[in-house]
């Protein structure tokens, strides 16, 4: 298929241009850069410890030389599996400035999720945090896994902060473990301490790989989505350029959505390293802490989530925090509520506008024109140098304007395919165009609206979570004859994970021992909030379950309640 109109470019802001220049440099390349145009500029603040561009690089450096010390080569991946701290970029970049692979791992995965990213990606080493320390020893026997490093949020904390922190984590319920360093456990701070700030001779190139990122998909399995250099240096540049009113080392950017999450490292991580801002870090989402957060330190831009937007205009504080320090907000993940961007925006006096993309598109596709014309319930435009197209099956090519069909997507940063599945990668594409197994419309001016997903994926909370990997973990219940995992609208979460089982006739399974088999075996955000007991579940004479249904039902009973409750 050919390139079509790209209709959309006439509703761009003058201040962006159809098409960008791109350095055909690695990513690390910024780094370097912002270390030396604004060395004493600070780079990080992270509860209290602020470190500059200059300190962060040296960091950085040290890591990298440590790493080609312990045998990493070129092309080596190396997993991180850290919430949102300065280690997260140190380590980020170390591992791209000696010539490896990031795969970026969720701190919340449980030992069978971990082991299957491990095998997969073939993972030497990983930096972890302490707490997690239990889950990766449990695993590494079993896996490629030849070193841990280990690190710990009180480690880049500052006096006395450093010294309170373990009475922190008892009152959050967080168990202490105590880490026994060994030749295959390593300390963190002791590399660094060691390392040598030196520049290493690894030449990579733009078209190497930089990023595995795991999604999943309908098979169930989590994929290695292959990201290059070239593709995450497009992207960052792409949303700098949607930013055009943000200033090179002026801004400060909240950085709560989590780095492990593609949409975090670049819209946050990336970018800000290559415009020489500051991040400001979170661990993690409270409520409270982001709204002081913004207040004291006079946030400018803040990417996140709908569920975190939502979370903070349902505060009945949130008056009391002052937030018009926010110049701009891109929100991804899910759907943003019109009620709550009006309230936001009212809040902050700035701009906040949905956007959409995907893993494999590194991840941004489309968003709205920041301070233009956008429109409600429309994801945007595409980006710069982004073609996207509504497929018509029917015709093999556009669909109409207005009609729905898939969304095909077609850019620099659409990834370069699937880690060792060549069979994904040639099923994922249609031509030089990416699949992205959502259903959409475009308007007449180029606005795309999302209606459905084609895939069965669950976002809530922006995490996306695949219904198989779940009903596998309840088929390996004893008790279990039948499970059919679903995605439900919920206010606050976007959508909720709904499990339908059917027990075998002799079983007294209640729903609270569900809910612990299977907390035990899936990180918690996986974890299904409702469970339906059924004696049989709808399917097709082949013994498919029928999906469609059952939301068919719950549709149908959402809509009751409504009408009995107006």
């Amino acid at each position: 298929m050919e390139s079509i109109e790209k209709r959309w470019t006439e509703h761009y802001p003058k201040e962006v241009k159809p098409s960008l220049e791109y350095d055909n440099v690695p990513l690390q390349h910024f780094f370097k850069e912002s270390a030396k145009k604004y060395p004493e500029h600070e780079a990080v603040h992270f509860l209290g410890k602020s470190m500059t561009y200059e300190q962060l690089y040296d960091q950085s450096l040290r890591f990298a030389n440590q790493l080609v010390k312990l045998g990493l080569k070129k092309g080596d991946r190396v997993a991180i599996m850290l919430p949102n701290t300065p280690q997260s970029i140190i380590s980020y970049y170390g591992v791209l400035m000696a010539g490896g692979i990031v795969v970026q791992t969720n701190p919340l995965y449980v030992e069978r999720e971990l082991q299957h990213q491990l095998i997969d990606s073939q993972a030497k080493l990983i930096l972890c945090l302490d707490s997690v320390l239990p889950r990766v020893q449990k695993v590494m026997d079993q896996t490629p896994l030849e070193l841990i490093i280990v690190t710990g949020i009180a480690d880049y904390l500052p006096f006395p902060k450093g010294l309170l922190f373990p009475l922190v984590q008892k009152k959050q319920g967080i168990p202490k473990v105590k880490v026994e360093y060994s030749e295959r456990i390593l300390r963190f701070t002791k590399l660094i301490k060691e390392g040598k700030p030196v520049e290493i001779n690894v030449e990579v190139k733009a078209d190497e790989l930089a990023l595995l990122q795991y999604t999943g998909g309908t098979t169930g399995l989590a994929k290695g989505v292959m990201l290059t250099h070239r593709n995450l240096v497009v992207n960052s540049k792409q949303c700098d350029s949607w930013l055009y009113k943000a200033e090179e080392a002026c801004e400060r950017v909240l950085g709560v959505m989590p780095f492990f999450h593609v949409y975090g490292m670049t819209t946050v991580m990336n970018v800000a390293v290559m415009k020489s801002q500051t991040m400001v870090l979170l661990p993690r989402f409270n409520p409270v802490d982001v709204l002081k957060t913004i207040e004291k330190q006079k946030i400018t831009l803040f990417p996140g989530a709908p569920t975190m937007y939502v979370a903070l205009c349902n505060r009945s504080d949130i008056g009391d925090y002052d937030l018009t320090s926010i110049k701009a907000c891109i929100s991804g993940a899910s759907a943003l509520p019109l009620e709550v961007q009006q309230k936001f925006e009212k809040l902050t006096n700035g701009r906040i506008v949905e956007g959409y993309g995907l893993t494999e598109t590194s991840p941004v596709a489309c968003a709205n024109p920041i301070w233009d014309k956008r429109k409600t319930g429309s994801v945007g435009i595409p980006w710069p140098d982004t073609e996207m197209m509504i497929y018509s099956a029917e015709k093999d090519g556009e669909a109409e304007i207005g009609e729905i069909g898939e969304v095909f997507i077609k850019g620099p940063q659409v990834m370069s395919g699937y880690w060792n599945r060549p069979e994904d990668t040639n099923q994922t594409f249609h031509g030089d165009w990416f699949k992205s197994g959502d259903m959409g419309r475009m308007d007449d001016e180029g606005y795309v609206f999302i209606v459905d997903r084609k895939k069965e994926m669950i976002i809530a909370s922006g995490y996306n979570i695949y219904p198989r990997e779940i009903e596998e973990v309840l088929y390996e219940h004893d008790d279990i004859i039948q499970a059919a995992v679903v995605g439900i609208p919920d206010e606050y979460r976007g959508e909720t994970v709904k499990a339908f089982v059917v027990l075998k006739p002799d079983s007294s399974v209640t729903k609270e021992e569900l809910e612990t088999y299977c907390r035990k075996r899936m990180a918690a955000y996986k974890l299904p909030r409702i469970f339906e007991f059924r004696k049989e579940l709808p399917a097709t004479l082949t013994g498919k379950i029928l999906k469609r249904v059952l939301l068919d039902e719950e549709r149908a009973q959402s809509e009751a309640v409504e009408k009995k409750q107006a």
